[in-house]
């Protein structure tokens, strides 16, 4: 299955979002940025609500998103599912290599949203994994902060950072604004740094 997905999703998913979150008393806000092309980072990722929550919201904003899933998720009678809403599966030993392949697939295609969950675990974790920062560097592409917020039950599309290739600036920004973002389980909302071994980015900043 290719990650060149279209940029919008169907009238039909659209109505369906809007009204599976209205039955669970969720809402939208924000607007998505003026280009097409982006790496979506959303945090925080505490449960396994929060994909179904955060496909809603997609589906709200007509965001025709890709991201990438643990291999497992793909086989068995519901792997179908995982592909058709724009799933990738992936090998989570190979990610450099995953970070190419996401860099090239933004040179192909004139519109993609990566949609990226940077703590990669529902457990607690001690920094985030890096990928994203390097693929919206290499690929001269925003990284755009998507939010669930379960405090206030909402899901929305928040700042749009242009990574600089200062990491700790940047990491900076995007700290501050997830600290005023409740996750469903807090105490398992971890630190937002870099592995010390991840922190040099391998090439030029983007530019906006």
């Amino acid at each position: 299955m290719s990650i060149l997905r279209d940029i919008r999703v169907n009238p039909v998913a659209h109505w369906t979002g809007r009204l599976l979150l209205k039955l669970f008393g969720w809402k939208t806000e924000g607007q998505l940025p003026d280009t097409t092309k982006w790496v979506c980072i959303v945090a925080w990722h505490t449960s396994n609500w929060d994909f179904f929550f955060g496909l809603m919201t997609s589906w709200v904003f007509r965001m025709h998103t890709s991201f990438l899933g643990k291999a497992p998720l793909f086989k068995g009678p519901f792997g179908w599912f995982f592909y058709a809403v724009g799933g990738i599966p992936v090998d989570r030993s190979r990610h450099h290599n995953l970070v190419a392949a996401a860099v090239e697939a933004f040179e192909k295609r004139s519109n993609l949203i990566f949609v990226i969950a940077p703590e990669g675990t529902r457990r607690k974790t001690e920094y985030w994994k890096s990928g994203f920062y390097h693929i919206a560097l290499e690929a001269h592409v925003p990284i755009v902060l998507a939010y669930l917020d379960y405090g206030r039950k909402v899901g929305g599309v928040g700042p749009v950072i242009y990574p600089t290739g200062d990491v700790e600036a940047d990491l900076a920004k995007i700290r501050a604004f997830y600290e005023t973002v409740t996750p469903q389980h807090p105490e398992l909302k971890g630190e937002i740094r870099f592995k010390d071994a991840e922190k040099t980015p391998p090439t030029t900043p983007s530019t906006p």
